[in-house]
Formats: structure tokens, C-alpha cells, sequence
């Protein structure tokens, strides 16, 4: 007899509720075709669903018509891009999570204090583009301890730092032990930048962990926090795997296992996770069951301008 362990909380945060509620009601209120710079979540589900209804997800600003409807993803944008936006007078929509205007709100701060900055996080990601690009330069971006070994900031400077919102809790921690090793008034955040989301998740994982034979995160690869769930996962010895969509779920992972923990990351769906838990049933896993967890009521009103709060938002079929 095998059984399925759900992680509580899984699955989509009030941020992501927020951006693809921002998108749906857009496309209520002004009709399609609404224009997306990135994809509003990094979910391959959410944003082939949004594409389905009528959103039009791009890179550049110069494929947005004249008189266009442009939302921006609930990653941020650097501040060229929203500069740009207002001068080419588009109707803008911000899907940025609060906690990463939070973010941005901090450096600009910090900035104006007359700290040279550090951010922790991941190059190439969306939020660090966007966050490192509220300045004009003068953020130094590190990705891991050894990055905190080249920074070169004379002894008398004043040094703070921010960071990605959806990292690993536990690596973020000792990038920033590292940074405090090597200049002792380095100055953080009032508050943590990780996202109460981000941490939920991955103490739900921590919890499975000595549950379950193995995890799978249900998650899209481009999502920052899915991957650090299933790192979470594999760090305490768990055979862990990601998944887009049920049919990557393969039945040699099953093999020799008795309880199987499922999660999702902030940008997966519950619809997918419910697809996960039917693949699994057909490979011979028995029961169900959902494991305690911190029930979050965290929700974000929607941007002036459209209607409501940003409730729970129908994301492909019911189930």
C-alpha cells in the first residue's frame, strides 16, 4: 500500500493571485488583446490559459501598439521600462508582487542613504533585473558565499544589502552570515525580503521530509521557487523531482516507495497538482492524504483602476 502526503501550504501565493487576476480583469474591462511584458507568473500552464483568453505576452516594449493595454509582471520591471511605458502613453497595469515593490522601495532607500548595495540573488532572473534596475547602476549582485569573497568595497564604505524574494531561505541565510563576516555593519532590511510564501513552502518540504521517500514539486523550470523546493527536498537526502505537467511523472520514481510528497511551487496551480495526484492513482498509489500546515489568508487588491481584491483566479478548468 502506497499513499500521496500533500505539503500544506502548495501552490499559488496572493502575489500570483494578484498578477493573473490583473490580466483576467484586464481583459474584462478592455477586451483582448492585452499585452504582458514577460510571463505575468513563470507557469507554462497559467500563461498558455492567459494566452488562450486573449493576452499577448512580449519582451520588448516596441511590439506594444500605440494605445495598447500593457501589464507588467508580477516579477517588476527596471525602471527604464516603466519610464519607457509612460512615454510611449500606454494604458499600464503593475502586476508586480507588493513584497518585490517592497524590494524596490528598500534599495531606492538605501540608495539615497549613500550605501553601495548588495543584492542576493539569481542573475538573469526577471526580479533581479527589475530590482537591480530601479538604479542606475552601483548594485553588486552575489549568487553564493564565494561571490562575497570579490567584492572589492573600500574598508570605510557603507554597505547594505536586499534580496530576491523567492530564494532558498536556508542558502540566502548563510550568504548573508557571509557578507556580515567580512563587513560587520552591513546593514539588511527592516525585514526579511524572502517572501512569507517562499518560506511557507519550503518549511511545508522541511515537514514532509521525514515523511515521505521521495518529493515532487509540481512547478514550470523557469520558476525561481519551485526549483528551490525540490533543492530543499533533495538537500535532506529525498530523491526529488520537478514536474510541468503529470504526464513528466514517471513510474520508476515510484519504485520501492511507500509515501510520495507532492507540493507545487507559487506559480503552479492547484488544477495541475490534482493532475499529478490522478497520474499517480493510475500508477498504483492508494490513498491521499493532506499534511497540517500555516493556512495563509494574505490577499492583495487589485491596481486603481480595476475592479475588487485579488481572490483565488480560475485558472483552466474546474475540478
Amino acid at each position: 500500500m502506497s499513499e500521496i502526503v500533500l505539503a500544506t501550504p502548495r501552490g499559488f501565493c496572493a502575489g500570483v493571485d494578484r498578477a493573473i487576476a490583473i490580466v483576467e480583469q484586464a481583459l474584462a474591462q478592455f477586451g483582448a488583446p492585452i499585452y504582458v511584458r514577460h510571463e505575468v507568473v513563470h507557469n507554462t500552464y497559467v500563461v498558455d490559459d492567459l494566452k488562450r483568453k486573449g493576452a499577448i505576452f512580449i519582451e520588448d516594449l516596441a511590439d506594444v501598439p500605440a494605445g495598447a493595454t500593457l501589464v507588467f509582471s508580477a516579477h517588476g520591471v527596471p525602471r527604464s521600462v516603466r519610464n519607457e511605458a509612460d512615454a510611449r502613453g500606454f494604458t499600464v497595469f503593475d502586476a508586480t508582487c507588493p513584497l518585490v515593490t517592497k524590494v524596490h522601495v528598500e534599495i531606492a532607500k538605501m540608495h539615497e542613504q549613500g550605501y553601495a548595495i548588495v543584492m542576493i540573488g539569481h542573475a538573469g532572473h526577471p526580479e533581479v533585473e527589475g530590482t537591480m534596475g530601479q538604479l542606475d547602476g552601483g548594485v553588486h549582485l552575489v549568487e553564493s558565499e564565494a561571490d562575497v569573497a570579490k567584492l572589492t568595497f573600500a574598508p570605510e564604505a557603507r554597505v547594505a544589502y536586499v534580496t530576491q524574494t523567492t530564494l532558498s531561505v536556508d542558502d540566502a541565510a548563510g550568504i548573508v552570515a557571509a557578507l556580515k563576516a567580512r563587513y560587520p555593519d552591513i546593514q539588511g532590511p527592516k525585514r526579511d525580503d524572502i517572501c512569507y510564501a517562499t518560506q511557507n513552502r519550503q518549511d511545508a518540504v522541511k515537514a514532509l521530509a521525514g515523511d515521505v521517500d521521495v518529493v515532487i514539486v509540481v512547478g514550470s523550470p523557469t520558476s525561481s521557487n519551485s526549483n528551490r523546493l525540490r533543492e530543499v527536498a533533495a538537500k535532506r537526502g529525498l530523491p526529488s523531482y520537478m514536474v510541468d505537467s503529470a504526464a513528466e511523472v514517471k513510474p520508476e520514481w515510484l519504485a520501492g516507495k511507500s509515501r510520495i510528497g507532492v507540493t507545487a511551487g507559487a506559480s503552479a496551480p492547484e488544477v495541475l497538482v490534482q493532475d499529478v495526484i490522478t497520474r499517480l492513482k493510475a500508477l498504483g498509489v492508494d490513498t491521499v492524504v493532506e499534511k497540517a500546515g500555516v493556512v495563509e489568508s494574505v490577499v492583495f487588491v487589485l491596481p486603481r483602476g480595476l475592479a475588487g481584491k485579488a481572490k483565488a483566479p480560475e485558472v483552466g478548468p474546474r475540478r
